[in-house]
């Protein structure tokens, strides 16, 4: 085994193990207060419901890229987890505006799955660039179904009244350092590979703005809170991969 996949491994067994051993953490239930409460055009929650118009267009704009005969892959076949990639962020569009009509944790489950759709297909996506073709497409399931257990082991656990969202945590932040590693230890098979470090960018800038939500709200006037702006920050990861795949061409060799 190379250095680098012993790298990707350990982190791999590491998290996994964090998720079976560390004390179970219970969705805080003050998480559904968003800072923007005001309702528009009698849509409830407007900025955090209409916002999710992004996803829908980045979605949609990202399935047309990926399946276009222009958009260069060397096997056709790699275009499936960039597929499953903009199949996610599509259904988050659908998901998030579904939760932020009523936030709390029943709704917040289609508000996740989607999203661990999308963390699947991105990270299978770069397995196959990147390490090999068929490591990727080995990956690809077991990548989304273990993200969409994590959600559902938190319903389960919710309903047993021990909520633990642990293992989803742990779900979504594997897959943002695992593509920060595949991307710093692989190079890819094709050009603007190192984009993928603005897709990390840009969910840091997305975190950060959920993190603040009420202080952005406030220090922007009332105008448009972090959570609305949290929306638009994770959709410009998406957009990311679309203008990557439109744009790039094969490494020559």
């Amino acid at each position: 085994m190379s250095a680098r996949a012993a790298w990707l491994l350990a982190f791999t067994v590491a998290c996994i193990v964090a998720a079976v051993l560390l004390p179970a953490m219970p969705q805080p239930l003050d998480y559904h207060a968003f800072a923007d409460q005001r309702p528009l055009w009698g849509i409830p929650h407007f900025g955090n419901v209409v916002s999710n118009v992004a996803f829908a267009v980045v979605g949609v704009a990202g399935l047309g890229v990926a399946l276009r005969r222009a958009t260069v892959f060397q096997f056709p076949v790699e275009r499936l987890a960039y597929v499953v990639f903009f199949a996610g962020v599509l259904l988050t569009a659908w998901g998030s505006s579904y939760y932020h009509l009523a936030p709390d944790n029943a709704r917040l489950v289609w508000d996740r799955l989607p999203m661990t759709i999308a963390f699947g297909g991105l990270i299978a996506a770069q397995v196959t660039e990147r390490v090999s073709l068929r490591a990727g497409l080995v990956v690809l399931a077991p990548a989304v179904l273990v993200g969409l257990a994590s959600v559902l082991f938190w319903q389960a656990t919710e309903r047993r009244g021990e909520g633990n969202v642990l293992p989803y945590a742990i779900v979504q932040g594997y897959a943002m350092v695992m593509l920060v590693l595949l991307t710093t230890l692989y190079p890819s098979r094709y050009t603007r590979g190192s984009d993928l470090y603005a897709v990390f960018a840009w969910y840091v800038v997305a975190k950060l703005c959920e993190t603040f939500d009420g202080e952005i709200l406030t220090a922007l006037g009332g105008t448009v809170s972090g959570h609305t702006l949290k929306h638009l920050a994770a959709a410009m990861a998406g957009y990311v991969v679309a203008r990557m795949l439109a744009r790039r061409t094969l490494v020559a060799r």
